[in-house]
C-alpha cells in the first residue's frame, strides 16, 4: 500500500472524529463542510486504490469512478444482493469495468465504520444482506436504499435472487442488441453461464445442486463463437421458476424483515446483529 493511501486513510480517520464533534457541538455549518471535504478524501482514497492495483503502476481502464460507485452501479443493475465475485462478474461482463475482487474486500468495513462515524451522511451505502439470525449475510453486499424486505435472506431467497440475476442480465443483453448494436461477447458468456442453471433457458442441462454463482467461474463450454441462449428465452425460463417461489419467499423475508425492525438499531439493520444474542433473545 503506497504511503499515499496510508496518509488518506489517516485524514479520513481525523475527519470522521471531527465531524462527530462538530455534530455533538451542533455546529452544522461546519459539519457540513467537513462531510464534504470527507468524501473528497474517501474519492481519493478510491482512486489510489484502484491506481495502486494497476499493473506496471498505471490507472486501470475505467477506474475514474470510484470503486464503491462501480460497486453500487453493479448492484442497481442486479436488484438483489449479491457475493463480490457476482458483482465484479457482472460489472465486468455488462460495464467493461475494471473491478477485482481483492478490491471489494474491506469495503463494507469502511462503509460500517463510515456509517458508525456519521450516520446517514451518504446517499447510500454498501450494506450486508441479513439472515433469518439477523446477522450479516457472509460475503454479500447490497444497497442500504433498498427495502429491507429485499436485503434479507430467507431459505429460498438464494434461489429468488439467482433467477432475478439472470432475468435482469438478460434484460440488459436484450437492450444491447435491441439499440441496434451487439452485446459485449462477455455478456453473452455470462448469461450462458447462467442459463445453464436454469430449466428450460436454452443453457443446456442444468447439473442439479451446483451452487447458482458457481456458473459464474470462467471454466465452462462456453468459449469464443458461442452465441448462447436467447435473452427472451432465459427471462422466460426464470420467470417460470420464480412464479414457483416467489410467494414464500416473500412470506419469509416479511417475516425476517419485521423482526429486525424490532430488534436492530439502525447500525444493526445495514450491517447485521449479534449473533448469539438475536438468536437466543
Amino acid at each position: 500500500m503506497s504511503e499515499r493511501l496510508d496518509d488518506l486513510e489517516r485524514r479520513i480517520d481525523a475527519l470522521r472524529r471531527e465531524i462527530r464533534r462538530a455534530v455533538r457541538a451542533r455546529e452544522n455549518v461546519l459539519a457540513r463542510s467537513l462531510r464534504a471535504e470527507l468524501r473528497r478524501a474517501e474519492q481519493a482514497w478510491d482512486q489510489a486504490l484502484a491506481d495502486d492495483e494497476a499493473p506496471g503502476g498505471d490507472p486501470a481502464p475505467g477506474s475514474l469512478l470510484p470503486i464503491r460507485e462501480q460497486v453500487h452501479q453493479a448492484l442497481t443493475l442486479l436488484g438483489v444482493p449479491a457475493a463480490a465475485r457476482v458483482v465484479v462478474a457482472v460489472h465486468t461482463a455488462l460495464r467493461a469495468g475494471s473491478l477485482r475482487g481483492s478490491q471489494l474486500t474491506s469495503l463494507r468495513r469502511d462503509e460500517e465504520r463510515s456509517f458508525r462515524g456519521a450516520p446517514f451522511t451518504r446517499p447510500y451505502y454498501l450494506c450486508a444482506a441479513l439472515t433469518d439470525r439477523l446477522s450479516a449475510s457472509r460475503g454479500l453486499l447490497a444497497v442500504s436504499t433498498w427495502p429491507l424486505e429485499r436485503r434479507v435472506i430467507g431459505p429460498l431467497s438464494p434461489r429468488v435472487d439467482f433467477l432475478t440475476t439472470a432475468i435482469r442480465v438478460a434484460e440488459h443483453v436484450e437492450r444491447s442488441a435491441g439499440a441496434g448494436g451487439h452485446a459485449p461477447p462477455g455478456a453473452r458468456r455470462l448469461l450462458a453461464r447462467l442459463a445453464h442453471n436454469i430449466p428450460g433457458a436454452g443453457g443446456g442441462p442444468r447439473t442439479r445442486g451446483l451452487p447458482p454463482v458457481d456458473v459464474l467461474t470462467p471454466a465452462g463450454p462456453f468459449g469464443e463463437g458461442f452465441d448462447g441462449p436467447e435473452p427472451a428465452d432465459v427471462v422466460r425460463a426464470a420467470r417460470a421458476e420464480l412464479e414457483v417461489h416467489a410467494a414464500a419467499d416473500a412470506a419469509a423475508r416479511a417475516e425476517i424483515a419485521g423482526r429486525a425492525r424490532e430488534r436492530l438499531a439502525d447500525a444493526e439493520l445495514l450491517f447485521g446483529g449479534a449473533t448469539l444474542r438475536v438468536a437466543t433473545a
